[in-house]
């Protein structure tokens, strides 16, 4: 129970920390990074909604809200499906793609800066696989 309230008191603390230097260096908020990280991963920097929610990894409550305000940012777009009438993408601007340019070096540093320089390479495998192990489960 310890590891498990450790590893959520430092999750919750480090999205804190990571979420204050985006906003203040690029004025960009975490989960705005996160939803254009998942457009970057996919084909053709685009992804319908319900896949999006399912890959987010901060949040997918008010995802739809999100979305609408990244739109009205220009950082992405909404598109019709075109073989589902139902269906929409989300597809990353030209906008959006500098926006994660921009704010990746920001977010990576912060990463070793409050989190990888505490671990050797061994600890960080150990807690990868730890980890891999839980979501294969």
């Amino acid at each position: 129970m310890q590891a498990w309230r450790t590893f959520l008191t430092a999750h919750a603390r480090l999205t804190d920390v990571l979420e204050r230097e985006l906003e203040r260096e690029r004025r960009l908020p975490l989960g705005w990074y996160d939803v254009l990280v998942q457009l970057s991963e996919a084909e053709e920097w685009r992804l319908r909604m319900n896949d999006l929610a399912r890959a987010v990894l901060l949040s997918r409550a008010g995802l739809t809200r999100l979305v609408d305000r990244m739109v009205a940012a220009g950082l992405v777009e909404r598109v019709p499906c075109e073989d589902d009438r139902r269906g929409t993408f989300v597809v990353c601007t030209e906008m959006g793609r500098d926006a994660l340019d921009a704010a990746s070096p920001v977010h990576l540093a912060g990463i070793e800066r409050h989190f990888a320089r505490y671990l050797t390479d061994d600890e960080a495998r150990v807690i990868r696989d730890a980890l891999q192990r839980v979501l294969n489960s």
